[in-house]
């Protein structure tokens, strides 16, 4: 199909669903209205308040890590190609092998330093919070270097290796040594989470990943 065919295509549905929802409005209480958002090319739902959209290869998402600032890059840049794939290219075989070859490359320790910065942001001063989240960790470590943080402040940590719960392990980036970041952390706390919501409405388990490859039965739909 030509350019000029599928932008025939896209105005005949666009006009179509406009004038369904016009009859339906006609008949809903005064308060409640629907509204035409646009055309997609292909859409995919999690639940119905987190899904991802696809129009001319962009992609508009909602309630995803993609949208996220308190995930990492390595999680979020996973999440679209993920999507792209299954998305664009509608092949969630690809989709699967894209998440074992971030995996590799997290166990071969070649991720940049850049996609592995967690960034969330203080409320309060460090020495206000009860609990002990990773980044208010990391922000308290951060004033022992003599880093100035305070409310508002942005703080970026990486997780690294060690024997302690995750949150005693978040380090400030800018005290960070590369070398010591844990890749078991960023595969089970941050890619597989990101995808496998995803990857399981697609027929993918997280075994599948990790350990085998097979051919999701919703291929036959795209």
């Amino acid at each position: 199909m030509s350019e000029v065919d599928q932008k025939i295509v896209k105005t005949l549905i666009s006009d179509k669903a406009k004038n369904f929802i016009g009859d339906v409005n006609q008949d809903l209480p005064e308060n409640m209205e629907l509204k035409f958002e646009g055309f997609f090319q292909r859409g995919f739902f999690v639940t119905k308040k987190r899904y991802a959209l696809i129009v001319d290869d962009r992609i508009v998402v909602k309630g995803l890590e993609l949208v996220r600032r308190d995930w990492a890059p390595v999680a979020k840049k996973t999440q679209e190609k993920v999507l792209m794939a299954i998305l664009k290219d509608g092949s969630p075989k690809k989709a699967a092998k894209i998440i074992k070859t971030v995996i590799e490359e997290l166990n071969s320790g070649v991720i940049p330093l850049d996609d592995l910065v967690i960034h969330t942001q203080l409320t309060k001063n460090p020495d206000d919070y009860v609990q002990k989240a990773p980044h208010v960790i990391a922000a308290r470590k951060a004033l022992k270097k003599g880093l100035k943080v305070g409310p508002g402040s942005i703080i970026r940590y990486v997780v690294i290796r060690g024997k302690e719960p995750i949150n005693e392990r978040a380090v400030p980036v800018e005290c960070v040594d590369i070398s010591k970041y844990d890749p078991s952390y960023y595969i089970n706390n941050q890619i597989l989470p990101a995808v496998s919501r995803i990857l399981d409405a697609v027929g993918y388990s997280k075994e599948d990943i990790l350990y085998g490859e097979r051919q999701s039965n919703l291929d036959a739909f795209f």
